[in-house]
């Protein structure tokens, strides 16, 4: 009875010590994997920026790889090529100008980005976004997305890699 017991006891100090040990290696972030999310942060911001707020597309350019791709839910593949992607900004910036397109905010929900490391590659980035839709100085919730981003880090620097863009759900 007394080595029954005695097991009894050892199994729940083993499942309480590995479930405490699963909880702090989930709660606690590395260094390396802070760095790696505050550089994603402000990568994935300068894209924005350079896509709705300054139209930047040199440094767009900077921004992807050559063999870019951009997957969305409703459009399909909207490119296939850096080169490609910066174009059709390049394209959509224009229609602003002219006002024949109108101007978006995008804006990250609070707590929902997500980043795994990619051994010998990069990085997934994964969130929930909104999108904004800008007339006459006025701001409106249009609509609510997720996405993931695949960075690859090609001599020390970020670049997005591939974007799938999906479940996107108008506001309520």
């Amino acid at each position: 009875m007394r080595f029954i017991t005695t097991v009894i006891i050892a199994i729940i100090a083993v499942t309480v010590f590995s479930g405490a040990a699963f909880a702090q290696s989930k709660n606690v972030e590395s260094p390396a994997q802070q760095q790696m999310f505050e550089e994603l942060a402000e990568k994935d911001r300068e894209v924005f920026d350079s896509v709705f707020k300054t139209c930047n597309l040199t440094k767009l350019g900077e921004l992807v790889t050559e063999d870019f791709e951009f997957y969305h839910d409703r459009a399909g593949q909207n490119a296939n090529s850096g080169k490609q992607f910066v174009n059709s900004i390049k394209d959509a910036c224009e229609k602003r100008k002219t006002g024949a397109d109108v101007r978006l905010r995008r804006e990250l929900v609070e707590n929902s980005v997500q980043v795994y490391p990619l051994n010998n590659y990069g990085a997934i980035q994964m969130g929930v976004h909104r999108f904004y839709i800008i007339t006459d100085g006025k701001e409106q919730l249009a609509e609510i997305a997720k996405f993931t981003h695949l960075w690859k880090k090609e001599n020390g620097t970020w670049k997005l890699a591939r974007v799938l863009s999906y479940d996107h759900k108008p506001a309520k």
